[in-house]
Order: C-alpha cells, then sequence, then structure tokens
C-alpha cells in the first residue's frame, strides 16, 4: 500500500484524485493540505502542510505557485518523494525544484495525461524534418475562464519538446503586438484562450507552403490528469533522488 498526502486536496484536481484513489486498493490518501480546509474528506487536512505530522510515502502536489516552496522545504526535510502537478513556476522555482531534486525524486509535468506525453513523443520525431521543410510552428492553447496562468504548462511542454529536437534553436514569441515585421523562421508562436469550462485543447500547427499539419489533443475530462497523477506517484515512491517526467512511468 502506498500512502499518500494530497497537497491541495480541496481543489477540484485534489478531490478528483480523492475519488481516483477512492477507486484503487493500492494507494491510499492518509493525509491532506488546504489552506482553505473546510472540505469533508475521509482522511485529516491541515491548513499548512508545516503542521502535518502524519507518515507517507510521497506527496502528489495539485495546488499553485505560491504554495510550491513550502511544499519542496517539507518534503526535503522529510525526504518525500513529490509529483510536482502545478504550472506557471518561476524561473526561480524551477531552479529550487532541480536543486530540490538532488536530495529527492520529484517528478513534475506541466501535464498528467497519457495523450499529451505521447503527443510529446511524436512531436520530438517529426519536428526536425519539417523545420526542415521550411514548416513554421505555432501552438494554440485553449482552457477554463478560470486558470490563473498563461499560457499553460502543457503549451510549454509542447514547445520545449520541439524545441529540443531543434537544439534550441527556436525563440518562444507571445505576442506580436508590439512589432511590425515579417515573420522569423526560428520561432514558435505560442497562443492563450481563455473561456467558459474548456478543460483543455492544445494544437500544434504547422504551416509549410500549401499544406498544413495539426495535432491536436482534446482533454474532456480531469479524470485523464487524475489518473496519471495517482500513476505517477506509484511509480516514484521508494524512487531514488533525481528528476522524472511522465515518460518514465509510461
Amino acid at each position: 500500500m502506498i500512502n499518500v498526502i494530497m497537497h491541495g486536496c480541496n481543489g477540484r484536481m485534489g478531490q478528483m484524485i480523492t475519488s481516483v484513489v477512492n477507486d484503487d486498493e493500492n494507494i491510499k490518501i492518509v493525509a491532506g493540505v488546504d489552506k482553505f480546509g473546510g472540505q469533508k474528506n475521509d482522511y485529516p487536512v491541515f491548513e499548512d502542510i508545516r503542521n502535518c505530522d502524519i507518515k507517507a510515502d510521497v506527496v502528489i502536489d495539485f495546488t499553485n505557485s505560491e504554495a510550491v516552496d513550502g511544499l519542496l522545504e517539507y518534503c526535503k526535510e522529510k525526504s518525500l518523494p513529490c509529483v510536482l502537478c502545478t504550472t506557471g513556476l518561476s524561473d526561480k522555482q524551477l531552479s529550487d525544484v532541480n536543486e530540490a531534486s538532488k536530495v529527492i525524486p520529484i517528478l513534475r509535468s506541466g501535464n498528467m495525461s497519457l495523450g499529451i506525453n505521447t503527443l510529446m513523443k511524436v512531436l520530438k520525431e517529426i519536428s526536425p524534418a519539417l523545420k526542415e521543410a521550411g514548416f513554421d510552428i505555432e501552438i494554440v492553447e485553449k482552457h477554463h475562464r478560470m486558470k490563473v496562468d498563461a499560457p499553460s504548462g502543457t503549451a510549454i511542454g509542447l514547445a520545449d519538446a520541439i524545441n529540443e529536437s531543434l537544439d534550441k534553436k527556436c525563440e518562444y514569441v507571445y505576442d506580436r503586438t508590439g512589432r511590425r515585421m515579417q515573420r522569423p523562421a526560428d520561432e514558435i508562436g505560442i497562443s492563450a484562450v481563455r473561456g467558459g469550462s474548456i478543460v483543455g485543447d492544445h494544437d500544434v500547427i504547422f504551416a509549410g507552403l500549401d499544406e498544413v499539419i495539426t495535432l491536436s489533443h482534446t482533454a474532456y475530462s480531469r479524470s485523464i490528469f487524475a489518473k496519471g497523477a495517482v500513476t505517477a506517484a506509484k511509480f516514484l515512491a521508494g524512487k531514488p533522488a533525481g528528476m522524472y517526467d511522465m515518460s518514465d512511468c509510461l
């Protein structure tokens, strides 16, 4: 049995993960952390993870960037593996995550779904040939109106997968309103749409001369992210210190 601390247990994803875990006999949430409290759960909930005194094998984090700093310190202190699903981290926080991975195992992903991670693998394989053939690359992501960070961590992850296969030659461009010029060849445009209750849409567009290739992923339910996070927690428990991603456990 793998025992989990659910960091951000009362949010939409925290409750979704709780539901998925309840149907899995091999994993159990033994404690939750949520600064708002109030939600009825089958496990004790702490408003601050520093007050959590319950032993666990791994932490699953689905909160916001403001909560990540305290989480990393707690996990290092307790030698606790961490599945880090929160997006919108600053450069300083990303650096702190990398440093923490020298002490504890961390699995970080901007998207926990099998489909997205398969798409990233495909993009690494096809991007060099399409770029060589003169295709321009654009990414358009769409999410619900409540999402606070833009572009999404998934969009950045898709761009990173492409750029790594191109020896990191491309610049990311998020806004073209301040310039009047033709599109440079070595850039990846990333656009964000926010509205309604869209769970998550991502389109990767390769625009060439007289033809366009679009690779798309649509999430119809948050359950795909919850199932991925649970799979990651099972994988990460007991692993040595280091930085992991979804490709390692899938």
